[in-house]
């Protein structure tokens, strides 16, 4: 029965059955967990955390890493007040626009770096994750974006109500990052050219063998992930208006998480970004969880979110390596049996 399932779906079966379990536990330990309140403050908060997984996804497919996404943010999200605090005229479309442009730059650096100069992207990212820090420091000049000086569309869009279930609300700042999520997901399963992150990651020779220019897809994919964190720095500063020089510090850990626990493989070739918008709806639920829950320290909800990287790659490696098993003893039942009847 279980080769019969797609290890992909496998996977996402499981982490819904876990969200349920997770949601349980906690239901009965905190007293209101369970609210309309509850899936308003975990969808404000993925509505960030999905666009920054789902870019990190496409990077870990090709069997890369970009530890620069939280700095990327942060800058993005000071530049873009700082560019609609200067120019309060500015008009939506074109701040969205430079939102994703300035992350862009930030992916292209990290891409040509891993994909022509052939450096290991664990060092390009770590490396660019402290540059891009400094540099937002010094471009910040120590100050700060308030809120105040914010126009009120940017910062009354996030909680903007587009459709409500009772005391849940659909509010604008999720729905876009879902829209976000669909299209990424459509994209990523229809379109052949999007199907070559698969295949790089999958097996790299075998893709070039393919004609498949594995470098110029590693570099998009670096791109696409700026891209990502920039449009998530756009929403950081929409949600948070006060954005410092921390701003987006330690999203490299959860967008890692987020990928990972949702069912993408850390040495690339599988993976969707539906598993990793869960993982992150999963990563969150667990920080609020455990906040409000008074028994674990802070000190230990960082040990347990490290504990769950670790739990989800060895099931992901446990998984794969049953179904592979599995396949191997079908694929020869079968060929037997095909013989006997000849």
């Amino acid at each position: 029965m279980l080769q019969k399932i797609a290890p992909q779906t496998l996977r996402i079966i499981a982490l819904l059955a876990v969200l349920v379990l997770i949601t349980l536990f906690f239901t009965t330990q905190i007293e209101g967990f369970l609210s309309g309140r509850l899936f308003n403050r975990i969808s404000s908060s993925v509505a960030i955390m999905a666009l920054v997984a789902t870019g990190q996804t496409l990077v870990i497919l090709t069997r890369n890493i970009d530890l620069s996404v939280g700095s990327v943010v942060g800058f993005v999200a000071f530049a873009a007040g700082s560019m609609i605090t200067n120019h309060p005229d500015l008009s939506p479309a074109v701040l969205l626009a430079y939102s994703a442009a300035l992350g862009a730059g930030f992916g292209l650096i990290n891409g040509l770096l891993v994909a022509y100069a052939r450096v290991p992207s664990i060092i390009v990212t770590l490396a660019t994750m402290a540059l891009f820090r400094s540099t937002l420091v010094e471009f910040s000049d120590g100050k700060s974006i308030t809120t105040d000086n914010l126009p009120a569309w940017l910062t009354d869009f996030p909680n903007m109500v587009v459709f409500a279930l009772g005391q849940m609300e659909f509010r604008a700042g999720f729905c876009a990052s879902v829209l976000v999520v669909i299209v990424a997901h459509l994209a990523m399963t229809k379109l052949r050219a999007a199907r070559q992150l698969y295949a790089v990651g999958s097996n790299p020779e075998a893709a070039d063998l393919a004609g498949i220019d594995a470098a110029r897809v590693v570099l998009v994919a670096f791109v696409l992930s700026g891209v990502m964190a920039g449009l998530a720095g756009f929403m950081f500063l929409a949600r948070f208006g006060n954005i410092t020089v921390v701003a987006g510090m330690g999203f490299e850990l959860k967008s890692v998480a987020s990928a990972v626990v949702g069912g993408v493989n850390i040495f690339g070739g599988s993976g969707s970004v539906i598993g990793a918008f869960l993982g992150a709806i999963l990563v969150d639920l667990l920080e609020t969880g455990l906040v409000r829950w008074a028994v674990v320290s802070e000190f230990w909800r960082e040990a347990v979110l490290g504990t769950l990287i670790l739990a989800a790659v060895a099931t992901d490696t446990i998984i794969s390596r049953r179904l592979t098993k599995a396949r191997a003893e079908r694929a020869q039942k079968e060929a037997l049996a095909s013989r006997v009847a000849k």
